[in-house]
């Protein structure tokens, strides 16, 4: 396990090498993507309870139903 000094010496270095700019910017750049990816995230949740369900068609006849629409036919 590294010690604190061997955590502050890469600290410094990364901060020699990209700036303290740098490193504000990449983290407001990841901050953002952040923010888009749960912003899509709750868009297609939305999307998809704002699309109604699909009616469907009860298919079943009873006997007698059918029977009264042969009649129903037949006479008229």
């Amino acid at each position: 396990m590294p010690s604190w000094t061997q955590i502050l010496l890469v600290v410094v270095l990364i901060v020699l090498l990209f700036g303290r700019g740098k490193i504000s910017d990449m983290m407001g750049d990841f901050a953002k993507g952040i923010k888009s990816f749960k912003k899509g995230l709750s868009e297609e949740d939305e999307a998809d309870t704002a699309r109604p369900e699909p009616k469907t068609i009860d298919a079943t006849v009873s006997r007698e139903e059918s029977a009264g629409a042969k009649n129903k036919a037949t006479n008229g």
